[in-house]
């Protein structure tokens, strides 16, 4: 007997229709899957005999044949499982293959060997091929239902193992009742995160982070041991703004196809905040693999990558950020497959300003030699460099400032800081309404003649600030983006004189510390 049944495989970020065809005829006793299956999809076999004896159907001996259409189509994963065992067992159920929820609706999930139906990667996805491909709804592991609840106008089927999936297809049980929307789950508020009034002083640093949230700028760090920059950078979710569902259904693909997706968990509500360690991998930091899976790059997509130690990343591995910290997403290439992730980030860095730690401090003396110094810091590539648009000096924190603050002065809180952010970003937003990309740093550079005139004192001031610095025409506009997001800040029409000094001034560290 043949039948087919409706799945679908990841391919990147997206998940493709899959037909599994299944043809149970009699011969000699084979079992066979065709049509580009990777090793996870050819050991299934095993997993569907016993899932598929252990619910107590015989597993007759016959030639099994399973095609995975379209064939020149490389699949992945353990969501084929489900759909072939259904299409084993239609051999034994003749009237299972007339019904019509196995012809009208999408199925995916791995099996176990005692028949349960397992979690699987990349439910979202696969549910938004479902309803593209015209499904009427998808059965799947209920541990995914909450995730696939998202993608409106399908059905979310949510079955436990084998033996129920079979029950509701010939309707001999109800179907379950469809998960809540997680329209609203997994969302924090802004008191939940770490403040920015625990931080004593840093008032630049601050100032900084306020300015890189705001636009979605780019912000290095450069400061000794203890100054507060991981501090600093871990409070910049506590002001960024919320994620817009459409951003939060982005982010949810990129983490459900990654396998990140907790059982039970819905759409991810708050901005992705990623912290590799220095050891990572150019594969694991861009992404990759003979199967081009999302690295921390896209993981860090509408989100924050921050990169603490800084120089202490391997150099090919950093030179790997420069295409999508311009583009804003990453293409990877490999020969049986290619893939486009979105890599939409604010990065934000750290590093000391020696191997030591202590250069320029006026407390602590400097036991790093010249040569020791150069090689450092020539770690990091000017062209890298470049496509950062704050850099920082954080220095060390007095500690009568830290025990006694001055006056008994409280720091300003997250929530107050978040305002101005989230009053920025609306201005940009209406000035940016027919833009696919809605912030400052975004701006090309007929955005930049267009939104960011300058009179005349503002040319010749940002003129001698290029020619004094020696600076670079992308730093010229990257300070022009910066100068508009500080004029936004205050909710100014025009850029000033005072909003190019101050974008100017961010960019001065990278000619006295860094070179």
């Amino acid at each position: 007997m043949f039948t087919t049944i409706k799945s679908a495989s990841l391919a990147g970020i997206k998940a493709l229709p899959v037909e599994v065809e299944v043809d149970v005829s009699r011969g000699l006793p084979n079992f066979v899957v065709v049509g580009l299956a990777d090793n996870a999809i050819k050991e299934s076999k095993e997993r569907i005999r016993s899932a598929i004896k252990n619910c107590g159907f015989k597993f007759k001996p016959r030639r099994i044949t399973i095609n995975l259409a379209p064939a020149d189509l490389k699949k992945e994963g353990t969501a084929l499982d489900l759909p072939a065992a259904l299409g084993i067992i239609a051999d034994e159920l003749p009237e299972l293959k007339r019904s019509a929820l196995l012809s009208d609706y999408l199925f995916c999930g791995e099996l176990s060997l005692d028949g349960r139906i397992k979690e699987i990667r990349g439910a979202l996805p696969i549910a938004l091929a479902a309803r593209e491909s015209g499904c009427k709804g998808i059965f799947l592991p209920r541990e995914n239902a909450v995730e696939a609840a998202a993608v409106s106008e399908i059905e979310i089927v949510a079955v436990s193992d084998l033996l129920e999936t079979l029950a509701i297809i010939q309707e001999k049980i109800p179907r379950p009742q469809p998960p809540d929307t997680p329209a609203t789950a997994n969302k924090k508020l802004v008191g939940d995160f770490l403040d920015f009034a625990d931080v004593r002083g840093q008032a630049q640093a601050k100032r900084a982070l306020e300015i890189a949230a705001a636009g979605n700028h780019n912000l290095l760090f450069v400061g000794p041991p203890g100054s507060g920059k991981t501090m600093l950078a871990k409070r910049l979710p506590s002001i960024l703004p919320e994620l817009t569902f459409e951003e939060s259904l982005e982010t949810t693909i990129i983490h459900s196809v990654a396998g990140l997706i907790r059982p039970g968990q819905g759409l991810i509500r708050e901005r992705p905040f990623r912290q590799p360690h220095h050891t990572i991998s150019d594969v694991a930091l861009i992404g990759g693999g003979a199967q081009p899976r999302p690295g921390e790059v896209t993981l860090a997509h509408n989100g924050i990558l921050f990169l603490d130690e800084f120089p202490e990343f391997r150099r090919s591995a950093l030179e790997v950020l420069r295409q999508p910290l311009e583009s804003r997403d990453i293409t990877i290439a490999r020969a049986q497959a290619q893939a486009v992730f979105p890599a939409d980030f604010v990065l934000i860095t750290a590093m000391n300003p020696c191997p030591c730690g202590h250069y320029g401090d006026p407390i602590h003396e400097c036991i790093c030699s010249a040569t020791q110094i150069q090689r450092y810091r020539q770690k990091i590539s000017g062209p890298l460099l470049d496509r950062i648009d704050l850099h920082i000096e954080v220095p060390a924190v007095a500690t009568k400032e830290l025990i006694n603050p001055e006056n008994g002065k409280t720091e300003e809180s997250s929530k107050a800081i978040r305002g101005r952010v989230v009053a920025a970003r609306k201005i940009q937003l209406e000035r940016l309404q027919n833009h696919t990309r809605r912030h400052n740093s975004a701006l090309s550079d007929k955005d930049l003649k267009k939104f960011c005139p300058l009179d005349r004192e503002c040319r010749d001031l940002l003129q001698t600030a290029m020619d004094r610095l020696g600076l670079s025409a992308r730093a010229y506009s990257r300070i022009l983006k910066v100068a508009r997001t500080i004029a936004d800040l205050k909710a100014a029409e025009n850029i000033g004189n005072a909003d190019i000094a101050e974008a100017i001034q961010f960019r001065s560290l990278d000619r006295r510390l860094i070179f």
